[in-house]
């Protein structure tokens, strides 16, 4: 697979960062990671398409709240970047620096996951108390604030309280930050409601860019929410999704999380991909093209 032979300043289980002065490209690789490990193993496209999700949201809620988006087109890119110009074509995106802030900002609007864990042991969420008698998928009365600590490379978030979070981030700046996760939550959960999704949850991410805060990172894609199709919705049951729950299972079931993990059958790495651009197609209203055979077809 082609790939860029500089070494990235910046990476994470997924992207790679590369300074260029007062902008950074983010380029999203096909990597895929679960419960905290990168699989041995890429998803095909997986990067083009979260960069391109992200994009899109970027620009469907840029009156609700600035964003670090410059620009996807290559031709933007700095120079010294043109030599790998098919390779970054439409999973790079460059972007303003920003100061990213602390926490991670995580909206929940139906019990699942590590919420469901924590809701059957006390009936709370991250220290929110819900109503009894809620279930596996169940919708959530009002949608939560759930947020969680950053970890680094290897080791696990932690959720933590509201009350953490000002401590960490500060009164004002924690109230703003359940304010706008809450808004663009609600906002995309009403577009993806119309298209046939549920979003389950999802996690933004903030900085600061000249003291004002902006959505960074990436936004409302099948790694940072959970997206369920609504014509086979539930309540009680696990559901099915468009992220990699389907890696998940499969890991769960055949992996006991000791050592390395196992690479991933040839038919989990197609079905994950189709998921994924299924995903896009559904959320963007268009057949998903990779980016290099849109030039070719041109």
């Amino acid at each position: 697979m082609e790939t860029m032979d500089r070494r990235p300043d910046g990476s994470g289980k997924v992207r790679d960062i590369y300074d260029c002065g007062d902008n950074l490209l983010m380029v999203a690789s096909d990597r895929i990671s679960a419960y905290d490990f990168v699989l041995p193993d890429e998803i095909p496209s997986k990067g083009e398409v979260l960069t391109r999700i992200s994009a899109f949201w970027f620009d469907r809620f840029a009156d609700l709240v600035p964003n670090h988006m410059v620009s996807m087109d290559v031709a933007d890119f700095p120079e010294e970047f043109s030599r790998w110009a098919d390779y970054l074509d439409g999973r790079a995106m460059l972007v303003r620096k920003a100061q990213p802030l602390p926490v991670e900002c995580i909206v929940r609007g139906y019990l699942t996951g590590s919420g469901k864990k924590t809701y059957d042991e006390d009936g709370t969420v991250c220290g929110i108390a819900l109503p009894d008698g809620l279930r596996e998928a169940s919708k959530l009365p009002e949608p939560i604030f759930t947020p969680s600590t950053k970890a680094e490379l290897g080791d696990h978030d932690e959720n933590i309280s509201f009350e953490r979070c000002a401590q960490i981030v500060g009164p004002e700046v924690a109230d703003r930050l359940r304010s706008l996760s809450i808004a663009l939550y609600k906002a995309a959960s009403e577009y993806a409601a119309e298209r046939g999704i549920i979003i389950a949850d999802t996690k933004f991410e903030f900085g600061l860019i000249d003291g004002e805060i902006v959505l960074i990172d990436e936004c409302l894609t099948p790694d940072s929410s959970r997206f369920w199709p609504a014509s086979t919705y539930v309540e009680g049951e696990v559901q099915p999704s468009y992220d990699k729950q389907y890696v998940r299972d499969w890991l769960r079931a055949n992996w006991d999380m000791e050592g390395e993990p196992p690479h991933l059958p040839a038919d989990v790495v197609e079905g994950t991909a189709a998921r994924y651009q299924e995903a896009y197609e559904i959320v963007c209203g268009e057949p998903f093209v990779p980016a290099k055979e849109q030039h070719v077809s041109a």
